[in-house]
């Protein structure tokens, strides 16, 4: 399918320098598997999975199939008070890869949607419990949690935040975790398991009754890759513990293989109350996010609330295109035993992206996974400007790496052969070089 290339302006694009791409445009017409074609016939590699979303390769058939099979038997069904057996199906097969005792699933159609969501279901709990003083909650410095009010006001990246007001009230935010004084970390830092200890000041000194829910993003992605530091993790869990605060973990990026495992949860040891997702959920065939609560958290609202238990939906929750993708995926994760791949590939991939150490324009590298962030010293001062040139110079170069400031974030998808991380890593050392 083709569409005309030489009309762009009634396109307001997101997160863009609209009038620096309409000016010198980088589109793309088609892609399959890690390869996309430009608009001007040129082929690319994607290291960055699109936006960390789609770890299958581009353009599954498998997935093509089975939205078009739904889309024909039934394209839509209300989801108020209404149901249709796929959002079943689907809850039932991803139940068996949470951890611990998350059991339940609320569907959504994006990530900003389900931190949203999530955020209401901790209130929404806390309030069966008659604590309805609950209203606080706690984010974290430099976290990114999506673009709704409520995922921005937790979230820590300013930019997102200064043209919008300050949001919800009664937000407080923890340090972020990276130290300036342990760069080139392989994996999580020896060091900060102590910044976890915001989280009980807060509770000292506003009153841990009137904290709802600690949120954090168990690997800080957008924002350039930030491991938790070793024991942090834990000891988060163990002040919401001690203190009747729910632990939501934003698995938006890490979830589904991304750095070992089926979710971060199970690599690092720590089962939150609830946890979002999205991206990889449908391989981003079709928007979808979900958010997933825990036993306790799910039995706590039925069992207080007569009639209608929750208060809140989306008219496309569990839409049944984005349910068959989502299964379509499930079933190519399975088949292909993707996780276990994405873990066997990780070593030569980080190896490949420690080795630019040295280079004189990267500052600090940190990688878990298939999963890495490279930071680049300011242009002339200039925050974000050697960013947007590297954008262009990695367009050039045939390679799609996603920037964030100065911040190379690196997430190639999981169908990746060794000879794709060597083009990468390749690239990298070129552009990077001329810095």
């Amino acid at each position: 399918m083709r569409y005309p290339t030489n009309d762009l302006e009634h396109f307001w694009m997101p997160f863009t320098s609209n009038k620096a791409f309409k000016a010198n445009p980088r589109l793309m017409v088609s892609s399959k598997g890690v390869e996309c074609t430009t608009h001007d016939g040129r082929q690319i590699i994607d290291m960055s999975s699109g936006l960390f979303c789609v770890p299958a390769g581009h353009s599954r058939p498998e997935i093509a199939d089975a939205v078009s099979e739904m889309l024909r038997d039934c394209a839509y069904v209300q989801p108020f008070q209404h149901g249709q057996p796929a959002a079943f199906e689907l809850a039932r097969r991803l139940k068996a890869l949470y951890p611990g005792d998350l059991a339940y699933t609320f569907f959504t159609n994006s990530g900003s949607e389900s931190v949203d969501s999530a955020l209401k279901i901790a209130l929404q709990y806390h309030r069966a419990k008659g604590q309805g003083q609950r209203i606080r909650f706690v984010g974290r410095e430099r976290a990114y949690h999506g673009v709704n009010f409520g995922g921005m006001s937790v979230q820590g990246m300013v930019k997102n935040k200064e043209a919008f007001g300050p949001g919800l009230v009664g937000v407080l935010h923890m340090r972020h975790t990276w130290d300036s004084n342990e760069r080139f970390v392989r994996g999580q830092p020896q060091n900060g398991a102590e910044l976890a200890n915001d989280l009980q000041r807060f509770c000292d000194l506003h009153g841990a009754d009137t904290i709802a829910a600690c949120i954090v993003e168990p690997v800080a992605g957008s924002t350039g890759v930030l491991c938790p530091p070793k024991g942090y993790l834990q000891r988060l869990r163990e002040i919401c513990d001690k203190n009747g605060i729910l632990l939501i973990f934003d698995e938006v990026i890490t979830g589904f293989g991304r750095i070992g495992g089926n979710f971060a949860a199970q690599v690092f040891g720590v089962t939150p109350d609830i946890m979002t997702m999205a991206k990889a959920l449908t391989n981003a065939a079709i928007p979808m996010g979900a958010v997933a609560v825990s036993e306790k958290v799910f039995k706590t609202i039925m069992d207080a609330t007569p009639g209608m238990e929750f208060f809140h939906g989306y008219t496309y929750s569990a839409h049944p295109a984005a349910c068959a993708a989502s299964l379509a995926t499930l079933d190519i994760y399975e088949k292909e035993d993707l996780f276990k791949r994405a873990a066997e590939l990780s070593p030569y991939f980080l190896d490949g992206i420690f080795s630019l150490k040295g280079i004189k324009a990267i500052t600090d590298i940190r990688g878990i996974g298939l999963l890495a962030g490279v930071d680049l010293a300011p242009k002339d001062g200039t925050p974000g400007a050697r960013g947007s040139q590297a954008i262009q110079d990695f367009w050039d170069a045939g390679v799609l790496v996603k920037m964030t400031g100065d911040t190379a974030c690196i997430a190639p998808p999981f169908v990746s052969e060794k000879k794709h991380i060597d083009r990468l890593v390749e690239t990298l050392r070129k552009v990077f070089s001329k810095y």
